[in-house]
């Protein structure tokens, strides 16, 4: 969709706009903290301003027992509501990197019925990393073990520029930076791996793709059903706006009958 980068860039910088923590290697606390940001966006990056819903509900539920995390819930169903996976296409740093890294030459995987399968792992996740291991264990499952977008975001930087950290390294961040770099590479010959296999937050979202308010629509009377929009996607999807859809808009210029648009479903 016409001007889709330049909004991804945009929202990777306005998610991390705190230059100065980058130039000096120390996270922002102030008060926009509290908020919570759409997008996969590591709370300790130098330069995050806000806050990952991921990150966040993790550990609200950490407290749950003693308070219900009604501002992290509320946040997320507004998001999910309103914009669906239109977070993911339009709005996630990370996503933006997958994409940049699929455009380096080389052979592409095309997504076929193994790729179909395994996009349900990032539901498993949602539920085991996110929800299930938080209430159960106390641990915040998702950031601690796999995350590979903290890992970027926040890990190699902080570690790079702060000594103290740096000694601290063990077992755990040498299996997150072997996530991270099988992730990274895998997005050389993979469109967008990491969204489409493990990512909990795009899980969540796909769960409001039918009433999502705004999103890809298909005018069913001009649509003559020849698929050719499902073809031209990366994405695992079975028809345009399904729960795999990420709303970028990039069928919109393979149908014939310009039977596909972007606004309100």
């Amino acid at each position: 969709m016409k001007n889709r980068r330049l909004v991804q860039v945009i929202c990777a910088l306005l998610y991390n706009c705190n230059f100065i923590g980058f130039a000096k290697g120390s996270i922002y606390k102030g008060k926009l903290k509290g908020v919570c940001v759409p997008g996969l966006n590591c709370y300790s990056c130098p330069g995050a301003i806000g806050s990952c819903p991921l990150g966040s509900l993790q550990t609200a539920l950490l407290s749950s027992r003693y308070k219900l995390p009604y501002y992290v819930l509320g946040m997320l169903l507004l998001f999910g509501v309103v914009l669906g996976r239109v977070v993911c296409g339009f709005l996630c740093p990370f996503g933006l990197l997958q994409e940049l890294l699929y455009k380096i030459p080389s052979k592409k995987l095309k997504k076929n019925r193994w790729t179909k399968k395994l996009s349900v792992l990032k539901y498993i996740i949602l539920l085991v990393f996110v929800v299930v291991i938080p209430l159960v264990l106390a641990v915040p499952g998702f950031c601690k073990y796999i995350c590979p977008a903290g890992t970027f975001e926040g890990g190699v930087l902080l570690v790079a520029m702060n000594e103290p950290l740096r000694a601290l390294i063990g077992a755990l961040f040498t299996w997150k930076m072997l996530i991270l770099i099988l992730v990274l590479v895998s997005a050389v010959f993979v469109f967008r791996c990491f969204c489409r296999f493990l990512c909990p937050l795009g899980a969540f979202y796909a769960l409001f793709h039918k009433v999502s308010v705004v999103g890809m629509k298909v005018d069913e009377e001009k649509c003559n059903g020849c698929n050719a929009c499902v073809h031209r996607c990366r994405m695992d999807v079975k028809r345009v706006g399904d729960a795999e859809c990420i709303q970028c808009g990039e069928c919109i210029g393979s149908c014939s009958k310009c039977a596909i648009h972007f606004g309100r479903k």
